[in-house]
């Protein structure tokens, strides 16, 4: 009876609950939003895409995409891109706080959007495709090689540089001209933005129709894009967005150990930390805490390699170098020492096949990490050389020259005293009880001993 009355209540709730118009989080209407800080990556790209998720299964009426980044990797803005023409949520692009900016890679993503905004005090553009690979810049140095190429043109009017770098460039202004076209865009500026690296402020990229307004803040952003008619997944979709309340979408803490791990810097010390703490567990078996860490900090390097465009010549290169300074800290040679330094530069700087704004290798980083690990590959051969040269201390070799008592002996065979302990020995010559005598070898627990001449004092070492 009890049991029928507990099922009778339970099934109460949940028919009150199923028909509550509180019940379900989806009958409210709301605006939510992500913000991309930074450079955009393999982070910005899982972020969107869940807020994208998100706002699907709440069925948002708008997902407001605010954006302040110097550009990033091209891999990562395609798949933004993608994600947000497959959006069943209408997108704004709104380029935010004051004095924010949607450079490089930022443009290509709110050409995309639904609707395209900017704060005031923002500004957009610099589109240029940078350069791919090649070695790191140095501290302090001429930065000018690494600058938009956008500003050198030949005769012909294509940018200078190789046949790559104009088809890569070709390709960027392809892109933005087809974004255009799709959202009713400017795309005579958008190519300037991509063949100059043309700039606009946020009142100047109203006047050339590259965004739809100005708002000052996301409440003024909704009211403005109230009433507008977009394209939504092939479908036309009225926005009536006035009034909505906004609710933003933190990272999850998965996403910012991404932002941090796949920068390549960070990628490069990781994989480093987690080689050499798994090498001192090998040479030290039981410390499990060096084993442990090395595992964890190795995994997360090539997880964050595997999501970046890399070259895998120049990772081979590194790992490569890290082997021959691992086998010269044990086998001094020079050789290998000074190979493997050169290897893990070269790899170093073949690494990442595109580089991007947030998304390079840097010599502040490279050469400290060559010359520890040059140094302790030198420091631990130097203590290896040295316990080469010292007389063996434990084992059969330590035994060899040891003083012993002889205690018995007859026919080439008997006891001795050594360390202490009494032991069966035998000699090749002749050997009496109390002759001194000294180990020339052991095998199987069996002593061979010669016969001390007087002239000998003291154990061999």
């Amino acid at each position: 009876m009890t049991f029928a009355r507990v099922a009778l209540l339970a099934a109460a709730f949940v028919a009150v609950a199923a028909f509550s118009p509180f019940s379900s989080a989806g009958s409210e209407r709301v605006a939510l939003s992500v913000a991309i800080d930074g450079a955009i990556g393999p982070a910005s790209t899982r972020q969107l895409e869940e807020a994208l998720d998100v706002a699907a299964k709440r069925n948002a009426e708008v997902l407001i995409l605010q954006l302040d980044t110097p550009g990033g990797l091209v891999t990562s803005m395609r798949e933004m891109i993608a994600d947000i023409l497959a959006s069943p949520v209408p997108v704004i692009g709104y380029v935010a706080p004051a004095g924010g900016h949607a450079a490089s890679a930022g443009t290509y993503i709110l050409y995309a959007t639904h609707v395209a905004a900017m704060a005031p005090g923002t500004n957009l553009g610099a589109a240029t495709p940078v350069e791919i690979g090649g070695l790191p810049s140095l501290p302090g140095g001429d930065k000018g090689d690494q600058k938009d190429q956008g500003d050198q043109k030949s005769q012909d009017g294509r940018p200078a540089g190789d046949a790559m770098m104009a088809k890569v460039t070709n390709d960027a202004v392809a892109l933005i001209r087809s974004l255009a076209e799709l959202r009713g865009r400017n795309g005579d500026w958008g190519e300037k933005a991509v063949r100059e690296a043309a700039s606009l402020s946020a009142n100047a990229a109203l006047q050339e129709h590259v965004i739809d307004f100005v708002a000052n803040d996301t409440t003024e952003l909704l009211q403005l894009a109230d009433g507008r008619t977009v394209d939504v997944a092939g479908k036309k979709v009225v926005l009536a967005t006035k009034g909505l309340p906004v609710e933003t979408l933190e990272p999850g803490w998965f996403i910012r150990l991404l932002a941090v791990i796949t920068d390549p810097n960070i990628a490069i010390i990781l994989m480093l930390v987690g080689v050499y703490a798994i090498i001192f567990e090998f040479t030290s078996p039981g410390a499990i805490a060096p084993g442990v860490i090395g595992t964890i900090c190795l995994v997360l390097g090539l997880y964050a390699l595997n999501l970046l465009p890399i070259n895998y010549t120049g990772l081979a290169l590194m790992l490569l170098g890290i082997a021959f300074l691992v086998i010269e800290a044990f086998n001094p040679t020079v050789v290998l020492g000074l190979g493997g330094v050169a290897a893990f530069l070269f790899g170093a700087a073949m690494l990442l096949r595109v580089e991007g704004p947030g998304f390079a290798m840097s010599w502040a980083v490279i050469g400290p990490a060559a010359a520890l690990t040059l140094g302790l590959a030198l420091l631990t051969g130097t203590y290896v050389w040295a316990a080469r040269k010292n007389p063996p201390r434990v084992g059969g070799e330590a035994m060899r020259g040891l003083p012993v008592e002889i205690l018995d002996w007859q026919g080439g065979e008997g006891h001795v005293l050594a360390l202490g302990e009494r032991w069966r020995a035998k000699a090749d010559g002749p050997i009496a009880a109390g002759d001194s005598a000294e180990v020339t070898d052991i095998s199987d627990l069996v002593l061979t001993v010669r016969r001390r001449d007087p002239g000998e004092n003291g154990a061999r070492q």
